[in-house]
């Protein structure tokens, strides 16, 4: 697998418009060959079936043959090769992830997902695995130099998100315009829609290294822990993901697929 690129990004933008203009989702196999139909929840052998939202690199994008792909793509297919299960993975809109982990259409949800108390109503959460944080994109120009500049600002984020959760919560409704993913946020920005864009860093420098005059603030908005989630009540399943997880950490199997995607370079940017 190749490094995360400027040129996959394009097409990582052009497909996420894609579907979303379709109005669908997309399933795909994980490169751990996943081709049994058959589900489990139990993590017996089967099917492990993992919801992300592919517009959001280098955790999880649409690569050059039309999968999903990305960090948390290898690794549930990682833990799923632990459980002894085949990965199955559904590309759907952010905020569809928790009502299906509810109504068991998926077993397991990555897409850089933050723990909040709020989420943790609804789904359980796994171990953290990675650390986010979320930033603000400006135009260069832009008279908003931190986060105290955002007050009557008219702010773009992704809808579901935590980007969404706190601007919304900090500055009112009235001052967030919601998008069904990163690219048509970061779209709206460079059109003058909106003042900014707030979203996780990762995906941001991305966005930004594919659009001339957008920039990165220096000072972050907020920290975050990136979890797994999990149907709430499931603790068969929780405990064997958390155990898969614990092993590929000590291993150095998470970091090293992080560093596949995430060079020293892009970091810097």
């Amino acid at each position: 697998m190749k490094k995360f690129s400027i040129a996959m990004l394009s097409m990582v933008l052009a497909g996420s418009m894609l579907l979303t203009g379709c109005g669908g989702s997309k399933t795909a196999d994980s490169s751990s060959d996943a081709q049994d139909s058959t589900t489990s929840t139990s993590a017996d052998g089967g099917t492990l079936r993992m919801g992300t939202n592919a517009t959001f690199p280098p955790y999880e994008f649409v690569g050059d043959d039309g999968n999903v792909q990305g960090i948390d793509v290898d690794i549930a297919a990682a833990i799923a090769d632990k459980l002894g299960m085949k990965l199955e993975v559904t590309d759907m809109e952010f905020d569809s992830l928790i009502p299906a982990l509810q109504s068991d259409t998926i077993d397991v949800a990555l897409a850089g997902m933050t723990v909040t108390p709020d989420r943790q109503e609804n789904v359980d959460f796994s171990d953290s695995y990675a650390k986010g944080v979320q930033v603000i994109i400006v135009k260069d120009g832009s008279d908003i130099a931190s986060p105290d500049d955002l007050e009557g600002k008219n702010i773009g984020v992704q809808t579901g998100t935590t980007g969404d959760i706190y601007c919304t919560g900090d500055y009112g409704q009235e001052h967030v315009k919601q998008f069904n993913n990163g690219p048509l946020a970061v779209a709206a920005l460079v059109n003058d829609q909106i003042d900014c864009v707030v979203i996780d860093q990762e995906p941001a420098k991305n966005y930004v290294a594919a659009n001339s005059g957008l920039k990165i603030l220096d000072t972050a908005y907020a920290d975050e822990d990136y979890a797994i989630a999990i149907k709430k009540g499931n603790t068969e399943l929780l405990d064997k993901v958390n155990g898969a997880l614990k092993e590929l950490q000590d291993d150095g199997t998470v970091q090293s697929i992080v560093d596949k995607y995430i060079t020293t370079d892009s970091a810097a940017q």
